[in-house]
């Protein structure tokens, strides 16, 4: 699905990214630097080709920590080149800099008093280039920023949010349907989403029955769908029991995949008047994510126009507040199309998702951008929890 762009009368200059690690470089923004005393050692990193995730493990391992005694402020992937900071305790400066990690380098460290938590971060500045733009992109580019600036970068997760199928947020919508067997046919997967041919061929041995088979032929990295065909073939047709067999954080993951999916949705729904409040509307407060109730949008406009405030959009849930009027009209309309209802996110065994608000719009930060040949190189800043991909693919137009 191509959800629609805010700068839709503007051509797209095309090209590709991340071409190389360096094509895709990100730096945390941090809340506050550290005070130089204080048992936390905060070390700013530069991790190249692996996740947040496994840069703590293999520092972790390296200074012999448990991993969860290793703070950090946001989750990056392992595309590109990313700063970041993460805090461990009881470990020197000193000792700190000497570390030597595969695809982990340590940048500087500093002692403070208390660890870092995630999101304890403003947001992220991002330096990307794309490679193999159009001519016309000179003309382009700078029309696509400006609108942007005005008006604010739609705050879509994006297709990274969906997994490497692109089918977790369907897992998570079979999940809250109660539907089993559908959770389970989402998780195996199509097979023409896959490159590897022995795993296709485990995808279709799946779907004509032949779970065996499909067991046999899954790759031994893919746990989860080895967990639930063993348990299948045990017991056919047992998909509730078969499906409980996944990790709970996986689950989690797929929940959320799904709510991001939703949210999505409004964002598409609201795209043509995204820096416009409504009467009912929920407005967020940029500088503290705080939510309040609209009642008269003529008198909020202006705090729009400034960016002080902008409308939120719905993390589904079941405890989530809820906006008024045609607002709330919109929202509802989306779970009924899903065919869900806000008490179905009270899911058991840990699962249940209490919802929250999001804005439908973030500012961009001190963009610059200049152009070598067909390479066109990016810089901007976004607030925490947004995705470059929001402000590329309306330069691009071509996902």
């Amino acid at each position: 699905m191509i959800h629609p762009y805010l700068t839709s009368a503007i051509p797209g200059c095309g090209g590709t990214i991340k071409d190389t690690p360096d094509d895709f470089l990100v730096e945390e923004i941090p809340s506050y630097l550290p005070c130089g005393s204080g048992e936390h050692c905060y070390l700013t990193i530069e991790k190249r080709g692996v996740t947040t995730l496994e840069a703590i493990r293999r520092i972790a391992q390296k200074l012999n920590l448990p991993e969860r005694d290793v703070g950090y402020a946001g989750m990056k992937d392992a595309v590109g080149v990313t700063r970041q900071t993460i805090s461990v305790q009881r470990v020197s400066p000193e000792k700190a800099c000497d570390l030597a990690l595969d695809g982990v380098k340590v940048v500087s460290a500093a002692l403070h008093s208390n660890k870092l938590k995630l999101g304890h971060l403003k947001g992220n500045r991002f330096r990307i280039s794309v490679r193999g733009v159009s001519a016309d992109a000179v003309l382009t580019v700078p029309q696509v920023l400006a609108l942007l600036q005005k008006r604010g970068v739609p705050n879509y997760f994006g297709f990274q949010r969906y997994g490497a199928q692109g089918n977790s947020h369907l897992i998570g919508a079979a999940m809250l349907r109660r539907d089993w067997q559908a959770a389970a046919d989402r998780l195996i997967g199509e097979p023409d989403a896959l490159r590897d041919e022995q795993w296709r061929n485990a995808v279709v041995a799946y779907q004509l029955g032949d779970l065996e088979l499909a067991l046999q032929l899954f790759p031994r990295h893919c746990r989860s769908e080895r967990d639930l065909l063993q348990r299948l073939v045990n017991r056919p047709g047992a998909f509730e029991k078969a499906f409980a067999a996944i990790h709970p954080r996986l689950k989690k993951l797929y929940l959320s995949a799904y709510q991001s999916f939703l949210f999505d949705k409004m964002v598409a729904t609201r795209i043509e008047h995204i820096d416009e409040v409504m009467d009912g509307d929920l407005a967020c407060k940029h500088v503290n994510g705080a939510c309040f109730q609209v009642e008269d949008a003529a008198a909020e406009m202006e705090r729009a126009r400034t960016f002080e405030i902008s409308a939120s959009g719905p993390l589904f849930g079941c405890r989530m507040k809820q906006p008024e009027n045609e607002p709330l009209r919109m929202e509802l309309s989306i779970l009924e199309n899903e065919r869900i209802r806000p008490e179905d996110f009270d899911l058991p065994g840990g699962l249940r998702m209490e919802g929250e608000r999001r804005p439908l719009r973030v500012p961009l930060g001190e963009p610059t951008w200049q152009l070598e040949g067909d390479c066109l190189r990016l810089e901007f800043s976004l607030p925490k929890g947004s995705y470059a991909t929001s402000v590329f693919r309306e330069i691009m137009k071509s996902f």
